[in-house]
């Protein structure tokens, strides 16, 4: 179809200028090209814009690879274009080694998200294979990507991640098989984890960030190498401090993001303690009152008295004679 058409034209990073598929238009712009259709010209231009202003990743070089971002006209194109390796709830896809991005345009339903930040997540897919190559895991690939998009770590995590509050933390290989999940929610959930984990990585250098991270793993071929040199870390003592720092504080920025759920964790805590508080103030207005009417009635017990000790007595009469 016009995205083999346009698929084809990729030869050593290159695209040939004469080949569009019929009926769309292209822009070109610093290493970016853009295949778009009338209904998508803004979203285009934006695109492009957003694009050419922003390229440069977190702790990478600058690629200097051209890349081709095709913006299907709807559904049925857009599944076309990204063919077996898109899931249902794909807003977009990068063929690394092709350095090519096809995304959903203006049909794209609202679950698709900000079509800028998506385009700068999938960019950043590129320009971290471009450095590492086939080294990062696919746990890594992602986080980096949504970590360079500066998305949201609570974005997603809805309640199938209360879960993660009473049982134990996946592990990093494990989010891998999540990440590849056909359910929305558990690949939402292990995007928000790899962002997290990443997050983390990137945190433990505040200077410099992950550059030295992805420096030493290009160098030594070894992401638990790499750590090693980099933080003095190894990899298993940071997925271990990742988890900990991550099952109580996702899990729970989770359940609140949540409104039905965040609603009925925020009765379940708090409700008991308005309840006790409303019982105390009875209790203590009710023991006010007792003492109040204690009070009353002594101050009039002592006015009576005090009445009484003002009146005179009358002397005894004399008997009759």
């Amino acid at each position: 179809m016009c995205g083999l058409l346009v698929a084809a034209a990729l030869t050593a990073g290159r695209i040939a200028a004469q080949v569009v598929p019929t009926g769309a238009h292209r822009l070109d712009r610093g290493r970016f090209t853009i295949v778009h259709y009338d209904t998508d010209a803004l979203l285009a231009a934006s695109m492009l814009t957003a694009a050419v202003s922003r390229d440069t990743f977190p702790g990478l070089p600058r690629s200097p690879s051209r890349v081709l971002i095709m913006i299907a006209p709807d559904q049925a194109t857009f599944r076309t274009w990204a063919g077996r390796s898109s899931l249902p709830w794909t807003a977009a896809l990068a063929f690394v080694q092709q350095r090519r991005i096809v995304m959903q345009g203006r049909s794209a339903p609202a679950s698709a998200g900000d079509p800028l930040q998506v385009l700068r997540h999938e960019l950043a897919h590129i320009a971290l294979h471009d450095y590492l190559g086939a080294l990062p895991t696919r746990w890594f690939d992602e986080g980096y990507a949504s970590y360079a998009a500066a998305e949201s770590p609570t974005d997603g995590l809805l309640s199938a991640n209360a879960a993660l509050v009473f049982r134990r933390m996946p592990s990093l290989s494990a989010l891998d098989t999540m990440l590849l999940s056909d359910r929305a929610t558990d690949a939402r959930a292990g995007y928000a984890l790899a962002l997290r984990a990443v997050t983390d990585l990137a945190a433990i250098d505040a200077q410099r960030g992950l550059a030295p991270l992805l420096s030493a793993w290009r160098a030594r071929g070894s992401f638990d190498l790499a750590l090693r040199r980099a933080v003095a870390m190894t990899a298993d003592d940071f997925e271990r401090q990742w988890q900990q720092r991550t099952r109580w504080s996702v899990a729970f920025l989770a359940v609140v993001a949540d409104s039905a759920i965040g609603v009925a964790v925020l009765l379940l805590l708090f409700v008991p303690v308005y309840v006790r508080r409303r019982r105390a103030q009875r209790a203590r207005l009710a023991e006010m009152k007792t003492r109040e009417a204690i009070l009353d009635r002594t101050t009039q017990s002592a006015a009576l008295d005090a009445l009484l000790r003002a009146v005179p007595l009358a002397p005894p009469s004399a008997p009759d004679a």
